[in-house]
């Protein structure tokens, strides 16, 4: 098979596509013809050692990729064969593991491949997986978020994007995103963002308190130590944020006191360090929202297999969209 490729041990982190056996599933697993591939921030950061996670190197390579969609064509021992032919979407598939989703075949634990609706496409199947589970997760991690007052930051990103549409959804309250600027302004209320706010702009603690005057419930926050004081400012007493993303360089001040007298929580998150049993519940919800029709893909930037690190270079350069490998070109 086709695989895109780096190397692990110690050699340079850039990418190769060339010709390697294709994979056989083994017990408990199964074997996924890759049609659309997804790339996260997480999948270039963990190419070039950012993360402190590798999967288990096949001769000291990797294939990158988290998230994506395809067919299943094979089943190990274990597994119903009435999977064969069958529709998924993937999670965490070079978690662990050398087989990444930049590749024609991928093998995962059966469990990491769920069923993709016939109404949903294979470009939307690849989108959800680390920013759709976050989202979930992130939004209920003290209870869903029915009747309560919802803050999303990026509200154009990937995660942001789920957000918004799982927070609809899940019948909240209120919808409020940030975003920098019009173009993602328009991704965000096409999302279904009641309010829209520019963050950069000087009245947006303002504007947030307008849209919100009993204050903001629940945050789904990408940049913290950049926002935390935008949030505290539009907090309802008891309110929870949540972090799930950071950079290298990122040092929070947090106001003790000023979390304190709000009953505030801060809380912070990684998917792959999510108990099992949390992860499968953002499974479930998110799968609740797909066979609804709830969710949907952010303006897509299609990339060949052949044009892989140049797919890792737009993501980690900012895009704006869903950026994804597809596998039917070259």
């Amino acid at each position: 098979m086709l695989a895109a490729l780096y190397s692990t041990d110690g050699g340079s982190p850039e990418l190769e596509v060339r010709e390697i056996p294709t994979p056989s599933p083994g017990p408990g697993q199964v074997r996924v013809r890759i049609a659309i591939s997804g790339v996260n921030p997480t999948d270039w950061k963990t190419r070039k050692g950012l993360t402190g996670r590798a999967g288990t190197a096949l001769g000291g390579l990797q294939i990158p990729n988290q998230d994506g969609a395809g067919t299943i064509d094979a089943v190990g021992s274990g597994v119903s064969t009435e999977r064969l032919g069958q529709r998924v979407w993937l999670l965490f598939a070079a978690h662990g593991s050398p087989y990444g989703t930049a590749a024609e075949y991928t093998v995962l634990p059966e469990n990491r491949a769920i069923p993709l609706p016939d109404a949903a496409s294979f470009e939307l199947g690849a989108s959800l997986g680390v920013p759709a589970l976050t989202a979930a997760y992130c939004l209920a991690t003290d209870g869903a978020p029915e009747g309560r007052t919802v803050l999303v930051s990026g509200g154009a990103g990937a995660v942001g994007h789920a957000a918004i549409e799982l927070a609809r959804f899940e019948r909240a309250a209120k919808v409020v995103a940030t975003v920098s600027g019009p173009q993602k302004a328009a991704l965000a209320t096409q999302a279904g963002a009641d309010t829209v706010v520019n963050y950069r702009e000087a009245d947006a603690a303002d504007r947030i308190r307008e849209a919100v005057p009993t204050g903001v419930e629940r945050f789904v926050e990408v940049a913290v130590a950049a926002n935390l004081e935008l949030d505290l400012a539009v907090a309802a007493p008891g309110a929870v944020i949540v972090a799930y993303a950071a950079d290298s360089t990122s040092v929070a001040q947090v106001p003790v006191r000023q979390l304190m007298a709000a009953n505030i929580a801060l809380r912070f998150m990684l998917l792959y360090m999510v108990p099992a049993a949390d992860l499968q519940a953002a499974i479930d919800r998110t799968s609740a929202a797909l066979a609804a029709g709830a969710l949907s893909t952010l303006p897509i930037q299609r990339f060949s297999l052949n044009q892989a690190a140049a797919a890792h270079d737009a993501v980690e350069q900012g895009a704006v969209g869903k950026v994804v490998i597809d596998l039917d070109q070259r």
